[in-house]
């Protein structure tokens, strides 16, 4: 995928969403997610992430908050 090269990923229930080096280093101090990667809280991943990766992760996004788009 054009763009992706040196993004890290973190598993949410839809499947997996690619973040930025910034965005993936504030999830973790955030502690969003458990051992195995997993996200519990989209709601405040979302809340976390840039919009860069909001954008880039947008059909995940819109699945998870069962947008109609």
């Amino acid at each position: 995928m054009a763009g992706s090269q040196g993004r890290k990923t973190v598993k949410v229930m839809r499947g997996l969403m690619m973040l930025c080096d910034e965005c993936h280093q504030d999830v973790l101090e955030e502690k969003l997610v458990d051992e195995k990667n997993y996200v519990e809280d989209h709601i405040a991943l979302f809340d976390t992430i840039c919009p860069g990766c909001e954008d880039l992760n947008r059909p995940l996004v819109d699945d998870m908050l069962g947008s109609s788009e």
